[in-house]
C-alpha cells in the first residue's frame, strides 16, 4: 500500500484480496466505472484510493 496527497492507494492484487474477488474482476469493476483508479507508471498501472474500495463495499451491501 502507498500513501501519497491522494491518500492510501492499492494495486489490483490488493484490492481483488481485500475484496475476495479474482484480479481481473476488479480490474473490469474499474473498467466499467463502477470501482474508480488512477493509472500510474509508463506502463499504465492501476492504483485504486482505499477510500474508494471502502465506499464500493458500502454500496454493494
Amino acid at each position: 500500500m502507498i500513501t501519497n496527497e491522494v491518500g492510501k492507494l492499492l494495486t489490483a492484487s490488493e484490492v481483488a484480496e481485500m475484496l475476495h474477488l479474482h484480479v481481473n474482476t476488479v480490474k473490469r469493476l474499474g473498467d466499467r466505472g463502477e470501482l474508480p483508479f488512477f493509472r500510474v507508471t509508463s506502463r499504465g498501472d492501476r492504483r485504486f484510493r482505499y477510500d474508494d474500495v471502502l465506499e464500493f463495499l458500502r454500496r454493494e451491501k
